[in-house]
């Protein structure tokens, strides 16, 4: 049976996690609605 306690313990988040959540927090992400906004605005 697994020490889930133990186990949790021993957790370390992969490096490549880390490194993509602060890409993802540094990066101007645009909304759809914005996109979509955007789009009409241009074929009108």
């Amino acid at each position: 049976m697994l020490d889930f306690d133990e186990e949790l313990k021993k957790f370390k988040p992969s490096l490549e996690v880390e490194q993509i959540e602060d890409a993802v927090y540094q990066e101007d992400l645009t909304d759809m609605t914005e996109i979509l906004r955007e789009m009409m605005r241009q074929s009108k």
